[in-house]
């Protein structure tokens, strides 16, 4: 009887430390997310690149935000282009824009977020400026949130180049930002295209601007 009452003691100790731990790396997470976000808010308030007029920086306060979660945090297969093709990306001032094809990052969200995707992959594809100077892979993308609580033109991602034999990243969501046109007309963005176009909600990362 001893014997048990100390096993189920032992087993009742690891979980509770494997639900610390975890809580631990959330906390950490959080507080990571937060400070990106609190330096974020302090460059639209005051540097000269920030992308809203004088008028708009004398009101602003905070951008607005989704709570962390990581349930939009998908670790991704990674398919790359041997010979990236070129393709021009339409700017919302009916410009283009030249990038390349980089790749594609696949992932399997789960269920009670994929609704009506069958448990198929979703699929992103990865550009990269054609220039190719740019240490980020750049991923505009649409999803079901747009027009009601995120921006209606869509929103980016920034992905650091993978290594090169690197088969994996990750796309986190909760990094989501809108483009500079969703704060100020004057800019000309990127469109997404239709291939980045989700029909699964990403209720994650930046809210709309404007009210």
């Amino acid at each position: 009887m001893i014997k048990k009452l100390a096993l189920a003691a032992a087993i009742i100790g690891i979980i509770a430390y494997c639900i610390s731990s975890l809580s631990s790396e959330a906390d950490v997470y959080a507080a990571q997310l937060q400070k990106f976000r609190t330096e974020k808010n302090r460059s639209f308030r005051q540097s000269a690149e920030s992308p809203l007029s004088a008028e708009q920086k004398a009101a602003f306060d905070s951008l607005k935000y989704y709570g962390p979660n990581a349930d939009y945090v998908f670790h991704c297969n990674l398919s790359r282009n041997a010979s990236p093709d070129t393709v021009l990306i339409q700017m919302s001032d009916n410009r283009s824009e030249k990038y390349l094809r980089w790749g594609e990052a696949a992932f399997f969200p789960p269920l009670d977020l994929a609704v009506g995707t069958m448990d198929m992959a979703t699929r992103l594809t990865l550009f990269r400026k054609a220039d190719g100077r740019d240490s980020t892979l750049f991923v505009p993308f649409t999803d079901a949130t747009n027009g009601r609580e995120t921006y209606g033109g869509g929103r980016y991602l920034d992905v650091p180049l993978p290594a090169p034999d690197s088969t994996g990243l990750t796309l986190d969501f909760n990094r989501a930002y809108n483009p500079y046109c969703a704060y100020n007309n004057e800019y000309s963005c990127p469109v997404p295209p239709a291939e980045n176009r989700l029909s699964m909600a990403i209720p994650a990362g930046e809210k709309s601007f404007h009210e």
